[in-house]
């Protein structure tokens, strides 16, 4: 009773469409970013690392190294700052996190890559 009526307030905010990604792609989170009384788009590019949450509440993490130094954030899938989840490459994976990725370095941070339709790789 309790979840029904939950999910059916819910529904409203959902996105309609969701592009589908899975754990171990790499992926462009477009998101917008307000600055005072401007708004701009930033692209966050990373390897999705972890999802969790069902309905409203579902979040992916990101990681990401830039100036060897990881970076990771976390974003609300449904959340209206994020514009557009775009799935770049897709990485072969045998687990649903992937929090190892964040004791490596080099190389060793590229997941091997599984070819799939999803994805635009070129």
């Amino acid at each position: 009773m309790i979840t029904e009526l939950l999910d059916a307030v819910e529904s409203s905010s959902l996105k309609q469409e969701i592009p589908y990604f899975e754990i171990g792609d790499t992926v462009d989170v477009h998101c917008r970013i307000k600055e005072g009384d401007k708004t701009r788009t930033q692209i966050f590019s990373g390897t999705v690392i972890a999802r969790k949450g069902r309905g409203i509440n579902e979040m992916f993490t990101v990681r990401r190294v830039a100036n060897n130094e990881g970076v990771e954030r976390i974003f609300p899938i449904h959340s209206p700052n994020v514009l557009d989840i775009q799935p770049i490459r897709s990485g072969k994976t045998r687990r649903a996190k992937l929090y190892y990725l964040r004791d490596r370095t080099g190389k060793s941070v590229r997941l091997p890559q599984r070819h799939s339709a999803h994805t635009r790789a070129k």
